[in-house]
């Protein structure tokens, strides 16, 4: 027994003007399609990134299985001029490897200080910056960031959430991507941002026995498509072929409602990573009580918070 699995809506000719009322305010998954990306569609080959992106070398994750798995940390991270990560993750053999020929490759670009600043292609790939267009569906004050991502042919990415609005454009190849709704997160067992089930299509029911609960949304994108992730909606991607697209993030809500040191733009809202914190502090208090008093009080706190719940 699986998920029952809902498409995602689609929609034709979308621009400025209509992007916010007939897709953004309806909070849900959409795939854009017949949208201008510019020229990158044709010229973003392996051979063009290769010959034409300099000096750059990046760290790359590097996987023996096509599956990552952020709970076991079956992925190495290693340095490569960014050539060999382009040509590299577009074979499945290898005569150069770190693992074995066989290895997968997942590139995901960052600021310049890893640590502080968010990816900017624009900054860290000047000579590509005018091989895009960006559909300008934002404000411009509130973009954040601009990730390059570039997978070998199988690789999945574990299913997480981001807390921006995003777009997902793909450039090359084609790519599956699995939704869950936000409204759906008690039955993808949390851990911090990342739900640890790994293996969404052959679940582990006997661990995750409510997993089967949480309603599936899925799509394939092709070269020039564009989907539209909303904040919070957890999102699964296997690469169904070698893959060149680009995510753009930014702002939906107000800026101060966002950590400044969050270069990933993964971390929880100030007022909820605060509520969080209030939480994790209540339940450390309640360990003073009497096993029985302890489970009575966090159920009163459980119906307090369904209460409140939309």
């Amino acid at each position: 027994m699986t998920n029952v699995v809902k498409n995602v809506n689609v929609e034709y000719q979308i621009d400025q003007d209509n992007f916010a009322a007939t897709v953004q305010t309806k909070r849900k998954p959409c795939v854009l399609k017949g949208m201008d990306i510019g020229e990158c569609r044709s010229k973003w080959t392996v051979e063009y990134l290769s010959d034409n992106c300099g000096p750059h070398d990046c760290v790359v994750h590097v996987s023996e299985t096509s599956q990552m798995d952020f709970i076991n940390k079956n992925y190495l991270y290693r340095k490569l001029p960014f050539r060999e990560v382009v040509k590299r993750a577009s074979v499945t053999k290898h005569t150069e490897y770190f693992i074995n020929p066989k290895e997968f490759y997942y590139f995901r670009s960052l600021g310049e200080n890893v640590r502080t600043e968010a990816s900017n292609i624009t900054e860290q790939f000047p000579q590509f910056k005018d091989d895009i267009k960006i559909p300008q569906f934002f404000p411009q004050e509130s973009f954040f960031s601009s990730v390059f991502r570039i997978s070998s042919a199988g690789m999945q990415l574990w299913t997480h959430y981001d807390v921006m609005d995003n777009l997902l454009i793909q450039i090359n190849g084609r790519k599956r991507v699995t939704l869950f709704p936000p409204s759906d997160a008690l039955y993808l067992y949390l851990h911090g941002d990342k739900s640890m089930v790994t293996d969404i299509d052959r679940p582990d029911l006997t661990k995750f026995p409510n997993f089967i609960k949480a309603k599936r949304y899925e799509c394939v994108l092709e070269a020039g498509d564009i989907l539209f992730i909303p904040a919070l909606w957890f999102h699964n991607v296997i690469a169904l072929e070698f893959g060149i697209a680009v995510n753009v993030f930014w702002k939906n809500l107000k800026p101060e409602l966002y950590d400044k040191k969050d270069p990933y733009g993964n971390k929880d809202l100030i007022p909820a990573a605060r509520s969080m914190d209030i939480l994790n502090r209540a339940l450390k208090v309640l360990d003073e009580l009497p096993e029985e008093y302890r489970d009575f009080y966090a159920r009163k706190m459980v119906a307090k918070i369904q209460e409140k719940s939309y």
